[in-house]
């Protein structure tokens, strides 16, 4: 790595050792090397497409934001998913990736696990579509059409029309009554 050369260190080592879940993803978007925290994730996975973990429903997303940290700036990204875990349960995580170059040339990605969520609460109502809960759960946190859309990665009138769909599954009128309904259904 350059600049560290001069400690004569194994820097895959100890990244190994490291309790954060780690990997890598190269350039095709195969994963080629995971921590052992990482592995207590998803398994050994190596070898396989990073698509293979992702949730049924992050995997179209999954790969536009691979592609955006292959090809867009060098301080990466930070996203939300669902990654399935060796049992094939659903773990919500929440992730960092910054491209890896060698020569001006970009051959693949490194990543950290910033948080994981084992427990992902219930769907609030049965109707909801996966994409229409992600967004419910970010208007809970307070945020706006513009902040979800730039989150997500989608244009504004997407996240209106999930908004829209969301309310009318739930039979409210407004994005507070969204949400309190969803806590309510919480617990």
């Amino acid at each position: 790595m350059a600049g560290l050369e001069h400690l004569d260190t194994d820097v895959e080592r100890a990244l190994g050792n490291v309790r954060v879940p780690a990997y890598v993803i190269d350039k095709y978007g195969v994963i080629r090397w995971l921590n052992p925290a990482a592995q207590k994730i998803v398994g050994d996975v190596r070898g396989q497409q990073m698509t293979s973990v992702l949730a049924p429903e992050e995997r179209r997303r999954g790969r536009e934001i691979f592609m955006r940290n292959l090809n867009g700036p060098a301080e990466g990204s930070e996203n939300r998913g669902v990654v399935l875990n060796e049992d094939g349960d659903r773990v919500e995580v929440e992730l960092c990736a910054v491209p890896l170059t060698q020569g001006g040339h970009v051959f693949g990605v490194f990543g950290l696990v910033k948080d994981v969520v084992e427990d992902i609460p219930e769907h609030p109502h049965p109707e909801l579509t996966p994409r229409q809960i992600e967004i419910l759960h970010l208007l809970e946190q307070g945020r706006s059409t513009t902040q979800i859309a730039a989150q997500l990665h989608l244009s504004i009138e997407t996240v209106r029309n999930h908004i829209r769909h969301l309310m009318q599954a739930l039979g409210v009128h407004s994005r507070l009554e969204a949400v309190a309904v969803a806590r309510a259904a919480y617990g």
